[in-house]
């Protein structure tokens, strides 16, 4: 399954990977040392762990962020109640925040994004609370095209990146979104594919994976159809004002998995 996902990675500009580099331990104070690596594999490959409570309990997301590109906190607000509303986590969901000193970069490849998230991460998985890093970029994806800019990109198990300057750029003028709407809208469908979906660890209880754009749904109104992390395609999604939902087909995959 492991090398199956892994050739979709050119075709969905999400990185699926395990960590080649030795397993690296972490103080964490009183949790203990901590094995980096478990934060380090395949894209869904932690998908149960995120939604149910059979591991653990708890759930950190560090949210870190380069100077000037802090998120809303109505965004921050939205993806904490879309995760307690999609996952068990008895000890509650902590929001931690981490300001980045600017890179000078305004392109950043995801190799790049992956390299700020080495140096500057601080929180991983220990006992019974599992970590999440999702990072807010100051400048644009090196895969973007005439085909439209990638506003997020999902690469790892727990974590994901936001290209914030993007989205900076589509909304808050006149005739364009909220900025809030279109964070939120980019944040809820990249850690939905940390969640597995679609397909992607969390198996499919019916058959709606858009075999054009794979690891997405194929339903146009859902969170997880492909235009919700595209600059052509998200302004249509989040015409009527609101944060694209998941479909029933989608939340049966979850709750099939141990979600919500």
């Amino acid at each position: 399954m492991k090398y199956s996902i892994l050739k979709v990675v050119l075709i969905c500009s999400i990185l699926f990977s395990c960590s080649s580099e030795n397993d690296v331990l972490l103080d964490n104070g009183n949790n203990g040392n901590t094995n980096v690596s478990t934060n380090r594999q395949a894209t869904g490959s932690s998908a149960n762990d995120l939604l149910s409570a059979d591991s653990f309990k708890k759930m950190i997301v560090e949210v870190a962020y380069i100077d000037g590109f802090k998120p809303s906190e109505t965004a921050k607000n939205n993806f904490k109640n879309f995760i307690n509303n999609r996952t068990f986590k008895p000890e509650g969901v902590e929001f931690i925040e981490k300001k980045i000193p600017s890179t000078g970069k305004s392109v950043y490849t995801l190799d790049e994004v992956v390299a700020i998230e080495k140096e500057f991460r601080t929180q991983y998985n220990t006992n019974t609370t599992i970590a999440v890093w999702v990072l807010f970029i100051n400048g644009k994806s090196s895969k973007d095209s005439d085909q439209g800019s990638i506003l997020g990109s999902a690469y790892w198990n727990t974590s994901f990146v936001i290209y914030e300057e993007t989205i900076h750029g589509l909304s808050n003028s006149p005739f364009e979104p909220e900025r809030s709407l279109l964070e939120s809208s980019v944040i809820h469908h990249e850690f939905g594919h940390i969640l597995g979906l679609t397909n992607l660890g969390t198996n499919l209880q019916s058959d709606h994976e858009d075999a054009a754009h794979p690891k997405h749904c194929i339903e146009e109104d859902c969170l997880m159809y492909w235009a919700a992390e595209n600059s052509q395609g998200i302004t249509n999604m989040i015409s009527g004002g609101q944060i694209p939902t998941l479909d029933a087909q989608c939340l049966a995959d979850l709750k099939a998995n141990g979600g919500k």
